[in-house]
């Protein structure tokens, strides 16, 4: 049993401390008697804040806990291996509350969210901690000096940052935040501490492009090799935009324009280096026209979640899959369909199609789904909505089942962009629904029948 020690003995010297919302069964915690309700406050004397700091201090093989129950401090020992859990669940993956965005971005896509959709989806997070856990890109303006001390302390890596420019002044302009600019000597800072960097680049017409663009590039090459990676993509605009700064979309010609500018760099530091490093995202060549690269162009896809490198992925999956189908897979005899948006139609089309070559009792209906809920220029497959796949597949012709990417809903599964649930979009069409993962050769399976 644990053994309970007076309050005012407490090692951390804090009161930031966090309550345990779960004991997994048969774990160390359980066993130690850590119970529900418990107040985690240290480990080997370290206070604890937040998950790094858990995760961090957690991983020596010999810990000493204190902890709170009822007002008293007790302690627990626990010997393990090293990096091992000791099963506590937390109210949130964090412990605490997500750290709000500063900036004011002017190609922001959060402010052009359409009214009325659920609260979580206004809220902007500029959180270093989400970087660590789920990659999410950072502005480094929520960070103090101690917190990139802390970073590389206890050296999470990598750290994604979103970059957009590194002229302070411009950064300044582009982020509405003072601050902004003379954060970028963090990225030195990190850097020389050996910590794994990758950038991104939110392009935005006749703001950070041409020239600009030129010094960005340029200077994050002096980050290499911390700096493995960066992502140039186009700002996301949508029909909503009223009252915001005026941007303008790049036209296929000025995308085409951006894929040279991104692939000779690319290709001159391949030359030095021999890695690329700097991509120009899918939609840039999806919306001019130009044909994707082949599948080792993009290197190790270090950035394939934002949209670098996906659809030549995707495609070296699927046929890397229909090269290994045997008799049974090649005499399946079904009807499906595959709602997708409209950067990916073309790819998705042309794959289904060469499914159906090799498997002659395979119908596959490909759909491609316009995204009126949010209109403006938004193609991506990952942004619609219920609503929108419901009104323009009603009376099409959907087979047995709608193929449709788990991208659509939010992570929890239950819920599309608009509020709809999978249940009832497939009330709606009289069809059942099967997600499919951003993985070329599940899809395969998937259309085959083989969930």
């Amino acid at each position: 049993m644990p053994r309970h020690i007076r309050f005012a003995e407490n090692v951390s010297g804090g009161e930031n401390v966090v309550e345990i919302s779960g004991v997994d069964e048969h774990s160390r915690a359980l066993a130690h008697g850590i119970a529900v309700g418990d107040v985690l406050v240290s480990i080997n004397g370290h206070e604890i804040n937040d998950v790094l700091d858990y995760r961090f201090y957690l991983a020596d093989r010999d810990i000493h806990l204190v902890l709170r129950r009822a007002g008293e401090d007790y302690e627990v020992h626990i010997r393990k291996k090293e990096y091992d859990d000791i099963g506590l669940e937390f109210a949130t993956p964090l412990m605490d509350k997500k750290h709000r965005c500063e900036n004011n971005c002017i190609f922001c896509f959060i402010d052009q969210n359409p009214p009325g959709m659920r609260e979580s989806i206004y809220f902007k997070d500029d959180d270093s901690r989400l970087s660590f856990l789920h990659g999410n890109y950072i502005t480094l303006t929520n960070l103090k000096l101690s917190d990139i001390q802390r970073i590389v302390n206890m050296h999470i890596s990598p750290v994604n940052v979103s970059v957009h420019t590194t002229n302070p002044e411009l950064r300044v302009k582009m982020m509405k935040n003072k601050h902004s600019g003379e954060v970028l000597s963090y990225l030195r800072i990190l850097a020389d501490a050996g910590i794994k960097l990758r950038g991104q680049i939110v392009l935005c017409k006749g703001i950070n492009d041409g020239a600009e663009l030129d010094r960005t590039l340029r200077d994050l090459a002096e980050y290499y090799p911390q700096m493995d990676s960066v992502s140039i993509v186009p700002a996301g605009l949508t029909a909503h935009r009223q009252k915001l700064y005026p941007l303008e979309p790049f036209t296929p010609e000025e995308c085409a324009k951006v894929i040279r500018q991104v692939t000779e760099f690319g290709d001159r530091f391949m030359e030095q280096h021999g890695e690329r490093v700097f991509y120009a995202s899918d939609e840039f060549y999806v919306k001019s026209g130009t044909p994707l690269p082949d599948y080792e162009f993009w290197g190790d896809f270090t950035q394939l979640e934002n949209g670098v490198g996906m659809l030549s992925s995707f495609e070296h999956e699927f046929m890397t899959m229909l090269s290994m189908l045997d008799d049974e897979d090649r005499s399946v005899k079904r009807t499906v369909s595959v709602a997708t948006g409209e950067a990916a139609f073309g790819l998705i089309s042309e794959l289904c199609a060469s499914l159906s070559d090799n498997c002659p009792g395979l119908t596959v209906h490909v759909y491609c789904i316009k995204n009126n809920f949010f209109g403006g220029e938004v193609t991506v497959t990952g942004l619609l909505t219920g609503k929108d796949i419901s009104e323009q597949l009603a009376g099409r012709e959907l087979g047995e089942v709608l193929l449709l990417s788990r991208n659509v809903l939010r992570s929890e599964g239950d819920l599309f962009l608009c509020g709809m649930t999978p249940a009832q979009l497939s009330e709606k069409l009289g069809v059942p629904l099967c997600f499919t993962e951003n993985d070329g050769a599940e899809f395969l399976l998937n259309l085959l029948g083989r969930e």
